[in-house]
């Protein structure tokens, strides 16, 4: 599996390259500023890109920038992007067009190896890997608007899960309880927020989507 990251800081990105090499992924580039990452998305085409949000020469938002860019040239490019602090605005933007892969962590995460080649291999595999925290403050905004409103707290929790990336089984787990009672849930999900079955969207992702972007 091919990737191409993005990191500034010297230190963090040799040991990225360390981590993802030892867990079996091939680093396609490794880049430290936007413009340099624009290029190696589009010339590398990679499986993944592991983005640090904030890039020379400005140090505001020229890695999500670069990957917007990328994927506006390269639809449903899977993007895994690293940040110091919750940004919002960002995770938002991140995920306004709704395909392909995506995943939003703090930079703390990445000292979990366990949990961040996770996230790269779910991001890969087109799933989500949202940060519980970039979760938590993306909820306080959501759940007082419609139709998450008509969400139960245990349905909310359930989404909120989802939106990590969590499978059926995964959350079962997590809350003590039967998967069949979680497949429940996500019915009820589905039906409140009014996504009928159709063969040509998911709508587990698209729940995800109406759970964040609101």
């Amino acid at each position: 599996m091919r990737v191409v990251l993005a990191e500034d800081l010297a230190l963090l990105r040799e040991g990225l390259v360390s981590m993802l090499e030892a867990h079996g992924f091939e680093i396609a580039a490794a880049v430290d500023n936007g413009p340099s990452l624009i290029k190696a998305l589009l010339d590398h085409r990679p499986d993944v890109a592991v983005v640090d949000v904030r890039l020379p020469p400005s140090f505001t938002d020229e890695g999500l920038q670069a990957v917007l860019e990328a994927r506006r040239q390269v639809p449903g490019l899977p993007v895994l992007v690293l940040s110091q602090y919750v940004e919002q605005l960002y995770a938002r933007e991140l995920l306004a067009d709704g395909t392909g892969g995506i995943g939003y962590l703090l930079k703390d995460r990445v000292f979990d190896a366990a949990q961040f080649i996770d996230s790269v291999r779910r991001v890969a595999a087109g799933g989500t890997a949202m940060d519980p925290e970039v979760i938590s403050r993306l909820v306080a905004r959501t759940t007082r608007e419609e139709p998450l409103a008509r969400l139960t707290p245990r349905e909310l929790e359930v989404l909120e899960l989802m939106a990590q990336g969590r499978s059926n089984a995964a959350i079962a787990q997590q809350l003590v309880v039967t998967e069949r009672a979680i497949s429940k849930h996500t019915a009820n999900i589905f039906d409140k927020l009014g996504l009928a079955v159709s063969d040509d969207d998911n709508r587990r992702v698209l729940a995800v989507l109406a759970y964040l972007n609101r």
